[in-house]
């Protein structure tokens, strides 16, 4: 299976700029600027410095020995949760704002769901001595306080968003406001591989990273490929940091949606499992609509996951069943997160939980000779006090 490489719009049906026409000229500087810098030795090499000296790569893929032996087959943990801020979305940051600085922007916007690419973004701008500006909604300033404080103590401001569902999309929505009222000194560094194009390859390319050294840490540890890839799917950047490299392999790939509290509509955020064909902040992907044809509500325990799209690439996957999607409810992913760190004394992200949790709950599909990667895209500080008042309430 073969996706596109280069910087073309589309995957397959899905992608494109579907934008006012005042965005257009400022893709079009972005795209140039990508195709220039992309493979300058320069600008490779200070994004290897950075990755190795600052982030703290590569990030180790650990034998899960306590839940192999429980659940009855390999598996590895590609800990991105070790990196430095704590999740897979400082590969992104980093590589953005190292074009943004090469652009010549002094002004950093970007927003954020669960707060980690808030954080990475902030942590990214500091050192590189930028201004930044991080869109949350208010609905995720509440539930991630903690992201909240480190993004502030980083020097970021943080603007809670109170319209609409308050949550990523609008925080989204904000931003795109921003970028266009500023564009002159302002880079915009969205997070996942959505937005239009050329957003979804660059997140992607930086993202892969991942699974670069997953490919090769797998061959070192177990002298072949793994039979299965599982990561958790929001709007796809850490499933297709993990999955890209490995997409002409045979290896099956699996992405865990999340559930929430079932799958009627608004209490869900399953957008390859539910979605339909559609436009959302400016690429054509699939989509969680209402009866009237809009952007219906979402919901997800996880605020990294609680999106109402997928990344393009990520949509065209799954349509051409490369890419089989799955769900976990809140409640699995809580238990998801339990799991993980009872046996191994790792306490994942809920969005990662989510992943732990579909082997927990799909065990017996796997046999004792399969390998399976799973993608711990962050780690769980950020959820510990969203867990500890689950467990008041059930006492």
């Amino acid at each position: 299976m073969k996706t596109e490489s280069d910087l073309s719009r589309y995957f397959g049906d899905f992608g494109g700029a579907f934008i006012p026409e005042s965005f257009i000229p400022i893709l079009d500087e972005l795209e140039a600027a990508y195709l220039k810098y992309k493979d300058e030795p320069g600008f490779i090499a200070q994004f290897d410095y950075m990755m190795r000296d600052y982030v703290g790569r590569p990030s180790p893929l650990f034998y899960a020995e306590n839940m192999s032996k429980d659940l009855g087959f390999k598996i590895y943990l590609k800990r991105e949760d070790l990196n430095h801020t704590g999740a897979h979305k400082i590969n992104n940051a980093i590589g953005q704002i190292l074009l943004a600085k090469r652009m010549g922007k002094k002004r950093i916007i970007a927003e954020t769901g669960a707060g980690q690419h808030g954080v990475a973004t902030a942590t990214a701008a500091a050192i590189m001595g930028m201004e930044c500006v991080v869109y949350m909604g208010s609905e995720d300033v509440k539930r991630q306080e903690p992201n909240v404080f480190r993004m502030q103590l980083l020097g970021a401001e943080v603007v809670s968003v109170t319209e609409g569902s308050r949550t990523l999309k609008d925080a989204m929505n904000e931003a795109f406001r921003d970028w266009l009222t500023n564009v002159e000194n302002t880079y915009y560094l969205i997070g996942t591989v959505a937005g239009p194009h050329p957003y979804p390859t660059i997140v992607r390319d930086f993202q892969s990273i991942i699974g670069k050294e997953a490919k090769e840490q797998i061959f070192a540890k177990e002298k072949r490929l793994p039979d299965y890839l599982v990561a958790c799917i929001g709007g796809g950047s850490n499933a297709m940091g993990l999955f890209y490299p490995f997409l002409n392999d045979e290896v099956q790939l699996i992405g865990v949606e999340a559930g929430g509290r079932g799958p009627q509509p608004g209490e869900h955020a399953s957008s390859l499992t539910y979605g339909k064909k559609g436009v959302l902040h400016g690429s054509k992907s699939k989509i969680i609509l209402d009866d009237y044809g809009q952007v219906g509500d979402v919901h997800s325990i996880s605020a990294g996951l609680d999106y109402p799209g997928v990344g393009p690439e990520v949509a065209y996957l799954h349509d051409e069943g490369r890419l089989e999607a799955v769900s976990v409810t809140d409640n699995e992913a809580v238990e998801g997160f339990r799991y993980l760190t009872r046996m191994e004394g790792i306490i994942p992200a809920l969005e990662s939980s989510h992943a732990v949790a579909y082997l927990v709950k799909d065990k017996k599909r796997f046999g004792k000779e399969d390998i399976i990667i799973l993608n711990i895209s962050g780690r769980g500080d950020k959820d510990v006090n969203t867990i500890n008042q689950l467990s008041k309430k059930n006492r």
